[in-house]
């Protein structure tokens, strides 16, 4: 199969062949048809799937093909996301895609001033990407209206959850027309998020390509069993020896990602950290450093990892174990992406071995065990 066969317009099949893709993946071979026939969906999908492109092709192809009834340039398509991080990157794959079509975008998150939003949203935009908290900051003032809205996608609407933002969420449908295409993307299918869409979606089409115990097969995972005092010495070992390039590390807080991050630039490693306490433009500055190599390695919490879109990131290491199994399936999600092989670590300490046996339980296998160096 090829994008061709979905019957999107030129424009949009220029900009994905411009972007190097050439074959669909599975949720965008699923989820482009379903889309475009204007059906609601509940789809799981890990990130590094595809699933961004899987709803953004379709839609701008609608919203392309059809001019709005009325006056003005009333918003039409809504994506909600729970990071400012992914919010940015949809949009950037917004701009992307539809370059050459007669379409706006915005988006809009906190963290940042609210007058060049107000600006940008005053002057009209079709696409309107938006975290929940602003979005709703900007209903209430009414700097935005949603009356002509036509399709709303939720986006890792699990994360949303975990986050706290179901009130918000509740609170922007019942501001939504009642006919509207509703679109959910989650990691998996929750009773939670099934009892979420049951109240939002109409019929919909159900899509699932993320077993909730599958990891990539395109990723070598392995464990380091060690202390928790020689975790920072090994990790350095590992990059230095290795001469690795890029590597993601997760943290379990905040303060342990900026605690990492110093001493891994003491160790003469280029080193970043990226947590919910940044402010927006230090998590930028992070994150276009760490895309363009000038920081080596990125230290990150769940949370605020949760949608960065990095290309091909060959290591990921898990310098704390996360608490709930399924993140651990999240993470490494980040690496072998598209194909490429790469290589998952986890320096487990002896009080997180509990954690270990829940990650080995949820994935029905045992992690191969590496040898310490330090």
């Amino acid at each position: 199969m090829t994008f061709d066969s979905f019957g999107l317009r030129a424009e949009l099949l220029d900009a994905v062949k411009a972007s190097g893709y050439t074959t669909p993946t599975a949720i965008q071979q699923r989820a482009i048809p379903a889309i475009t026939q204007g059906n609601d969906l509940l789809a799981a999908a890990q990130t590094g799937t595809g699933k961004t492109a899987a709803f953004t092709l379709p839609l701008l192809h609608r919203l392309a093909a059809q001019r709005p009834a009325g006056k003005g340039r009333p918003v039409r398509l809504l994506v909600v996301a729970p990071t400012r991080e992914l919010a940015a990157q949809i949009h950037e794959s917004v701009k992307n895609y539809g370059r050459d079509l007669p379409l706006k975008s915005a988006v809009v998150f906190g963290g940042v001033g609210m007058q060049p939003q107000i600006d940008r949203l005053r002057r009209g935009v079709d696409v309107l990407i938006a975290t929940p908290g602003r979005l709703l900051d900007h209903l209430q003032r009414g700097h935005v209206r949603l009356d002509r809205l036509e399709t709303v996608v939720l986006d890792e609407a699990d994360r949303m959850l975990d986050m706290g933002f179901i009130h918000d969420i509740r609170r922007l449908l019942k501001q939504l027309p009642r006919e509207r295409q509703t679109l959910l993307f989650s990691a998996t299918f929750s009773s939670e998020i099934r009892r979420l869409a049951s109240g939002m979606l109409q019929d919909p089409v159900e899509i699932d390509v993320a077993p909730r115990n599958s990891a990539a097969e395109t990723v070598a995972q392995k464990v380091y069993r060690l202390d928790k005092a020689k975790k920072r010495q090994q990790l350095s070992q590992l990059i230095h020896e290795g001469d690795w390039q890029q590597v993601l590390v997760f943290t379990r807080t905040k303060h342990g990602a900026n605690n990492l991050s110093r001493q891994l630039d003491k160790d003469g490693l280029s080193a970043a950290a990226i947590h919910g306490n940044k402010s927006q433009s230090a998590r930028t500055r992070a994150l276009d450093g760490f895309k363009q190599g000038q920081v080596r390695v990125l230290v990150a919490t769940d949370i605020a990892a949760r949608g960065l879109d990095i290309d091909q990131l060959p290591h990921v290491v898990n310098y704390d174990l996360p608490q709930v199994a399924e993140d651990y399936v999240h993470r490494i999600g980040r690496t072998g992406r598209a194909g490429n092989v790469g290589e998952a670590i986890s320096l487990v300490a002896p009080e997180e071995n509990k954690l270990l046996k829940g990650i080995e339980r949820l994935l029905k296998r045992p992690l191969e065990r590496a040898e310490t160096t330090v």
